[in-house]
């Protein structure tokens, strides 16, 4: 098996419903997520995937879609009000733990084509939630 692991650094925002800790708050993090593809041969370049290629394409959604925006749930309060006042939201189908938007990358990467073996969903240098491809898709999100 080889695979090809790119980090893709971009900053958000959110909150989660039904929770007691500080994350209850709106907040922001800077994320950086780390998507692994894998395969069991090479192409004729010699490679599994173009780092570029990688980058480009999902850089691309992950800064048009979630960067510097809030990511929150669609039951969330705050959705109506910061989209009346014109702010970036991208709304989930379920809470914005970082365990689902590390899912909702790896669904828009397995989309695109990608063989995405993983991806890591840093919050904070130290803390990290993966999402391992196996085929399961997460309810709808929308870009707002």
């Amino acid at each position: 098996m080889f695979r090809a692991t790119c980090q893709i650094d971009f900053c958000y925002g959110h909150r989660l419903l039904d929770y007691a800790g500080k994350c209850r708050h709106l907040h922001g993090h800077n994320g950086r997520a780390v998507i692994s593809v894998a395969v069991d041969k090479l192409d004729d370049r010699g490679m599994v995937f173009d780092f570029t290629d990688i980058k480009r394409e999902l850089g691309r959604w992950i800064d048009d879609n979630l960067d510097h925006r809030m990511v929150l749930c669609e039951n969330d309060p705050a959705v109506p009000v910061l989209m009346e006042l014109g702010e970036p939201v991208f709304v989930l189908t379920e809470n914005p733990t970082a365990e689902n938007i590390a899912r909702l990358i790896a669904n828009v990467a397995s989309e695109r084509g990608f063989p995405l073996e993983s991806v890591q969903l840093w919050e904070t240098p130290r803390c990290c939630a993966v999402y391992e491809a196996t085929g399961g898709q997460m309810g709808e999100a929308r870009p707002r």
